[in-house]
């Protein structure tokens, strides 16, 4: 705040695995790395499974809107959008946190995430190194 550091926190961020679907379909599980924006804020919130979630567990991919693509309690109490499906999130995991095992996303603990939820806004810059 200010240019000063308010807060300090371990995260976890992408694993660089990749993911192949096919002849057509191939995911890369990195975090974006530069200058972001918090686009949208919640609480509560829920994961809609994109289909790589799917296709990771050996399941077949079901229609965009169906019922198993909506899961409850394993972002954590908030998110931040950072857009193209990236976000600032909680996790079940705490055990990996600092650890490079995430899809993309950044995952953070209760207190740290709680923290930067209150202190960004929409719109605030996220710097990612």
């Amino acid at each position: 705040k200010n240019g000063r550091t308010i807060r300090e926190g371990i995260c976890s961020t992408g694993s660089y695995t990749i993911l192949t679907a096919g002849e057509n379909q191939k995911w890369v599980f990195e975090t974006p790395r530069g200058e972001l924006r918090v686009l949208g804020k919640e609480k509560s919130p829920v994961w809609v499974k994109p289909d790589w979630a799917f296709i990771e567990e050996g399941l077949p991919v079901p229609p965009p809107g169906h019922h198993s693509r909506y899961e409850r309690g394993v972002l954590g109490d908030y998110k931040l959008m950072l857009g193209r499906g990236y976000l600032i999130h909680g996790t079940l995991y705490k055990r990996f946190l600092g650890m490079a095992v995430t899809h993309g996303c950044i995952r953070m603990g209760d207190d740290d995430l709680e923290a930067v939820y209150k202190n960004l806004q929409i719109g605030s810059k996220v710097f990612i190194y």
